[in-house]
């Protein structure tokens, strides 16, 4: 995975439920979707959007596949063999749209995401059963695209990228369905890792306007958020247009949204080191809004191997810029992602990664075996390093990793933490929400807590969560 709020949601549940809210002249269309989202909280964020859109349009979720007039997978193109899962779900979906045009009922399937931007008609051409494919850019135009799909019965492909016209034109309202909301601040990524996909799936750098990212804060906050996540594929390159014209950074940005009434807590991902300036590094001393806890990816702790992969960085400098970061905010929470095995590696270069680990110590991270990506310069590069050895490393890796969260999680254990409810948990009274350093929290209580900030006394700490009493019960 690559960032603490990646996800897979099978389907995706989105504030589209809301659709019962609308006037009945509004609810021309009485058809349903099924949404699958794959890949990064982004995904998340735009399936949220498609969402919204599609409400708007009378359009109403289901999470019966079988009963869909309207099927869309929002794919990823981050893991390896991302597109023949994609494939291998749409043969499924294909009979399912066969099964209901026997029975006279039309289905239309839409393949959105990185996997769309990235394979465009090869995607129709592999599997004619796929109506539309559509690209991350182009979510404002898919009911258009839905209808003209419809009544042409013939293959859209679209996978333009038109900047900011996404942003002005998807003006339905903000639901949440979440206290904490994704707002999306910039896309894009201009600094072509040599692993990665996403400059030529998601484009070059583009931050959005300060105004417009201050109104749909205000719009998620009155819709009952009370933390803001914002995203971007480098968040921490924003820079937006700002008051009277001039480019703000995301210091700036993020001090702006704290002064919105409402705002309890602010977090941004993923980021990268180079764009963490002395102004963002400022801003978690001075911002309590801002949480303790940040995602800055490293990759590798091998400078030959940061080089390799053109992160322009080298293990020292992401060190020393760590102490920096931990002299401003001493409490502060990291976590990482690690690539192993990428080509060329070395035992010496993956003992330089955990000599790393070591150094800095992670509340939490996201390793995996390097995976070639088609069209990216490192698929290209020798040696590729045998996948037995990938995975011996990998375990080494994430032994330490583990271990490390293991230990900071403990910390918690006897410790009145506040904690966000953001939804009931499985048994009953009980309720699950995040601390500020991210850590999951499950405690039972009477009353309801969802949508509130509460102390929680911390009896037991595991690797990936917490349990203990609110103390308001």
């Amino acid at each position: 995975m690559i960032g603490p709020f990646c996800a897979m949601r099978f389907p995706q549940k989105t504030a589209a439920k809301a659709l019962s809210d609308r006037p009945d002249h509004v609810r021309h269309n009485t058809k349903s979707y099924y949404l699958k989202t794959f890949g990064c909280q982004m995904n998340v964020y735009d399936s949220e959007r498609m969402a919204e859109a599609l409400a708007r349009d009378g359009y109403r979720e289901t999470d019966d596949l079988e009963h869909a007039d309207l099927v869309i997978l929002n794919t990823c193109h981050i893991r390896e063999k991302a597109a023949e899962k994609v494939y291998s779900d749409l043969g499924r979906i294909r009979d399912v749209k066969v099964a209901r045009k026997r029975d006279g009922n039309e289905t239309v399937i839409a393949v959105a995401g990185c996997v769309a931007q990235a394979e465009g008609h090869e995607i129709t051409t592999r599997q004619p059963a796929v109506d539309l494919v559509i690209g991350p850019q182009s979510y404002h135009r898919l009911p258009e695209l839905i209808a003209q799909a419809e009544t042409t019965r013939k293959h859209i492909v679209e996978t333009e990228f038109p900047g900011d016209e996404k942003f002005e034109r998807m003006k339905a309202p903000r639901r949440v369905a979440s206290p904490s909301a994704f707002l999306t601040v910039q896309e894009g990524c201009d600094k072509f890792c040599t692993f990665c996909v996403v400059p030529y799936t998601r484009g070059a750098e583009f931050s959005r306007p300060l105004v417009k990212i201050e109104a749909e804060a205000r719009e998620l906050v009155a819709a009952g958020a009370k933390e803001l996540v914002l995203l971007g594929q480098n968040v921490n390159a924003y820079h937006g247009e700002g008051p009277s014209g001039r480019s703000i950074g995301l210091a700036e940005l993020i001090r702006r949204l704290a002064d919105i009434d409402g705002v309890e807590r602010i977090r941004y991902t993923t980021s990268h080191p180079r764009d963490m300036d002395d102004d963002l590094i400022a801003a978690h001393a001075d911002v309590p809004q801002l949480m303790p806890f940040l995602h800055l990816p490293v990759q590798s702790g091998s400078d030959r191997m940061l080089a390799a992969m053109n992160r322009k960085h080298t293990a020292a400098e992401y060190i020393d810029l760590i102490g920096r970061i931990r002299a401003a905010r001493p409490d502060i929470a990291l976590s990482s992602d690690f690539i192993v095995g990428f080509p060329g590696e070395t035992e010496q270069d993956a003992e330089d990664t955990v000599a790393l680990v070591k150094a800095v110590g992670f509340a939490q991270a996201f390793s995996f075996k390097y995976s070639a990506r088609p069209g990216t310069p490192a698929a290209a590069l020798e040696p590729q390093v045998p996948e037995d050895l990938k995975s011996e490393r990998l375990q080494r890796l994430q032994a330490l990793l583990e271990n490390q969260q293991l230990e900071f999680n403990a910390r918690s254990l006897g410790q009145d933490v506040p904690v966000l409810f953001e939804r009931r948990g499985r048994q009953p009274g009980e309720f699950v929400g995040r601390t500020p350093y991210l850590q999951l929290v499950h405690a039972a209580a009477e009353g309801e807590f969802v949508g509130r900030t509460a102390r929680v006394a911390v009896t037991e700490t595991r690797r990936v969560s917490l349990s203990g009493v609110i103390a308001a019960a």
